[in-house]
């Protein structure tokens, strides 16, 4: 039997400090998990459980590559946040061992247009055209031996801080995020899970030079290109 064309490879996540390579799986998105960030959008915080939204792999780049401005939209911004990359897997994961399915974590940017995401949540469509965009994910190295504790999450657009926020601040903790989600996806090493992003959220503009970082992992920087 014959492909029809070759299939793409996954993209790969570098480990720090070792020549190894974390190919990607699925990227799972927490939506709302900062209350502050809720707030600035209008938005009330889900309280009974955490909800996601997803992103493919041509959503990926990598720490230190330029970022494509996205088309179809004039009002794209940016979202710090911790990621999560699931090195073993399972189903109905209990939250008291959802740590030791960890692999690692690393800084990402889930870039968003929100003038398409604010458009179709008023009229009660899915994000899908807001969130899955090519180029939209911004993924600096993984780190292997860390542990979240409250550390300083921040971005810096052109030398200026637009984001600058605690993970003490996060909703749903990570052993309830994995937790939960393992109840609806069966989770596989690879998967990625974005956790949410703090307030300061704001508009990007090709030429933009992003620095993120999280204490602890290594930074993210990018700068943002024109729409392809």
């Amino acid at each position: 039997m014959t492909d029809l064309f070759d299939a793409p490879n996954p993209p790969r996540l570098a480990v720090v400090g070792t020549e190894a390579q974390m190919p990607i799986n699925r990227i799972f998105c927490v939506g709302r998990n900062y209350a502050k960030h809720a707030a600035e959008l209008g938005n009330e915080v889900q309280r009974d459980a955490p909800f996601y939204f997803t992103k493919s792999h041509h959503a990926v780049v990598k720490s230190g590559d330029t970022a494509p401005y996205a088309p179809g939209t004039v009002d794209y911004h940016h979202e710090i946040e911790l990621v999560v990359a699931i090195g073993k897997g399972g189903f109905r994961i209990i939250a008291a061992d959802a740590m030791a399915h960890v692999l690692g974590f690393c800084v990402g940017l889930d870039m968003t247009r929100r003038d398409l995401q604010q458009s179709n949540r008023t009229r009660g469509l899915p994000w899908d055209t807001a969130k899955d965009v090519e180029g939209s994910c911004i993924l600096a190295p993984l780190t292997r031996n860390f542990s979240p504790d409250g550390q300083r999450i921040h971005l810096n657009i052109n030398g200026q801080i637009r984001q600058d926020a605690s993970l003490s601040e996060l909703i749903w903790s990570l052993p309830e995020i994995i937790a939960h989600l393992s109840t609806l996806y069966t989770l596989q090493p690879g998967d990625l899970i974005m956790t949410g992003t703090p307030a300061g959220v704001s508009a990007v503009r090709p030429g933009d030079v992003l620095e993120g970082g999280i204490e602890g992992l290594a930074p993210l920087n990018t700068t943002i290109g024109q729409a392809p």
